[in-house]
């Protein structure tokens, strides 16, 4: 393992109601190394994806400190952090985020190497649909298609089999695992313990903090 590619320090998001102030995630530190394999766990509702949205720089709204590589997270202006999302991340969301208004072909944007990543699902034949005319383990397929082909050099992905069959599921977790070992650092949010297999170290949270 090499040195941290991310570093947070003292991070925490919290919701203000008049006075009072509900905390989401409270004084998190942690590191990840780079071509680490990690697994956030924890019950529904301990801000295990807000976490990781907060890394992937979908969320703006946060206090602390947040290193990625040799930049300086907390201090850069939102089009900076994008520049860098778009650099270094490979986003699987749990509810797919795919347009509706594109077929499979245009929402992976990339053309030499889509049909070798769709090939890879076994849906290549379905390149020129609409989301709309997927299923949804077919649409998370796309997702995840999605989120790996531009190679980026860390995938976070939300509960990335939460709607795929047990055969699929497992797949993708071996494909993970795959790039993993060919040096992509990789953080999932899941449930399941199996999946958490496929990893290196678990992070668990509860009510927001990082249970020692």
């Amino acid at each position: 393992m090499s040195s941290p590619i991310i570093v947070l320090r003292n991070v925490e998001k919290y919701f203000e109601h008049g006075p009072t102030k509900t905390f989401v995630l409270r004084r998190i530190n942690a590191e990840v190394k780079e071509g680490e394999f990690i697994s956030i766990m924890g019950p529904s509702g301990a801000g295990k994806s807000t976490l990781l949205h907060l890394l992937g720089m979908h969320d703006s709204a946060w206090t602390g400190e947040y290193y990625l590589a040799e930049h300086t997270i907390h201090k850069l202006a939102k089009k900076d952090r994008m520049e860098l999302y778009k650099k270094y991340f490979g986003f699987v969301f749990q509810s797919y985020h795919l347009l509706d208004s594109l077929t499979v072909y245009e929402n992976l944007e990339r053309d030499s190497i889509v049909c070798d990543v769709l090939d890879r699902f076994q849906i290549v034949g379905k390149k020129d649909l609409y989301p709309n005319q997927l299923s949804g383990g077919q649409q998370q397929l796309v997702a995840i298609a999605r989120a790996i082909v531009a190679s980026p050099k860390i995938i976070l992905a939300d509960e990335p089999t939460g709607n795929l069959h047990s055969s699929q599921g497992k797949e993708i977790m071996e494909l993970f695992k795959r790039l993993n070992e060919a040096g992509t650092t990789i953080i999932q949010v899941t449930h399941n313990e199996k999946n958490a297999e496929y990893g290196n170290r678990v992070i668990n949270i509860a009510d927001g903090w990082i249970a020692e």
